[in-house]
């Protein structure tokens, strides 16, 4: 379903702050950007950006200090009841009844929001999520894992417009990301709006639409995903090693494990970094030459620079 920019936004936020300890601590600070009906955003920050509290405050978890919040125009605090309808939140913690099966805690869940004969839905989620076979199962028989598909569920169990995931994958599975983002992807087609947080940055390049970057509870960064990218014109030379870089190598250099990036501005420099690396005697595998991605987008903001 297309992006609509004539209703109100799914979600907007206005000069939103929030502060601590009588007003010496900014979780945020000033946030404003919308979110329209149909679009998948992402939401990125480096941990104790503000990201967390600022879906606090979206879900009504927390009182923005100052600023307006709304969700499909309902405002969080003066029509709170209409906003808490309209989202569903998959929190990063598991959250769970030890005391009920799967499709208890579902019917439950329902019923907070009033939705009665919710079953065919239920038993939609519970097949989309790898749930069926768990349904009588009581929560606390479940893995990590499984516990966070029923948190899935439970935050789409009363059809909300808007869709809030906040870590969704963290420690999970391999198979449990593809089934999750294949079943959201759907959702999103047909006219949910998403607004996912992750660290997994591949995943918010594959799915977003834009990305917005949060750094000391502002935003720094707000954009179409591919503009963000064509921002930088950087080669990546990706390898592995056992050896030590050259230390002008190292010092540009992203190092996980064997796994070593460095980015180059032009052919020329690429040369000049292999020329290095051999001068060195460094043994090189797996050479690849590629373009730089959104993590080496996000690192570079990050770091204050324009990539």
């Amino acid at each position: 379903m297309p992006i609509s920019t004539a209703a109100p936004p799914a979600i907007s936020f206005q000069n939103v702050k929030k502060t601590y300890r009588g007003g010496q601590l900014k979780a945020l600070d000033g946030v404003t950007f919308d979110i329209p009906c149909g679009e998948f955003f992402g939401l990125l920050g480096p941990n104790g950006a503000g990201k967390t509290t600022l879906i606090s405050v979206l879900a009504g978890l927390a009182r923005a200090t100052e600023g307006r919040v709304r969700v499909m125009g309902h405002d969080v605090v003066d029509d709170y009841a209409a906003a808490r309808k309209a989202l569903g939140v998959v929190p990063q913690e598991l959250v769970f009844d030890p005391f009920f099966s799967v499709r208890e805690t579902l019917r439950i869940q329902s019923g907070y929001f009033g939705v009665k004969n919710n079953d065919v839905w239920i038993d939609e989620l519970l097949t989309n999520l790898g749930l069926a076979d768990k349904a009588h199962a009581n929560m606390r028989q479940l893995s990590g894992g499984m516990k966070r598909r029923v948190l899935v569920a439970q935050a789409l169990v009363h059809r909300p417009p808007v869709i809030v995931l906040d870590e969704p994958t963290a420690g999970v599975d391999v198979e449990l990301r593809q089934t999750l983002w294949q079943f959201i992807a759907r959702l999103n087609k047909e006219g949910h709006t998403v607004l996912l947080t992750t660290h997994y940055l591949e995943e918010a390049e594959a799915l977003c639409h834009r990305i917005g970057m949060l750094k000391s509870g502002r935003i720094v960064a707000l954009d179409r995903t591919s503009q963000l990218l064509a921002r930088t014109h950087s080669t990546m030379l990706r390898f592995k090693t056992d050896a030590a870089l050259p230390p002008d190598i190292a010092a540009r250099a992203r190092v996980t494990g064997r796994i070593v990036q460095v980015t180059a501005q032009d052919a020329a420099e690429v040369e000049t970094t292999l020329a290095a690396l051999r001068q060195q005697g460094v043994p090189v595998e797996d050479l690849e030459i590629g373009r730089a991605d959104l993590e080496d987008v996000f690192l570079e903001i990050m770091k204050g620079g324009q990539p």
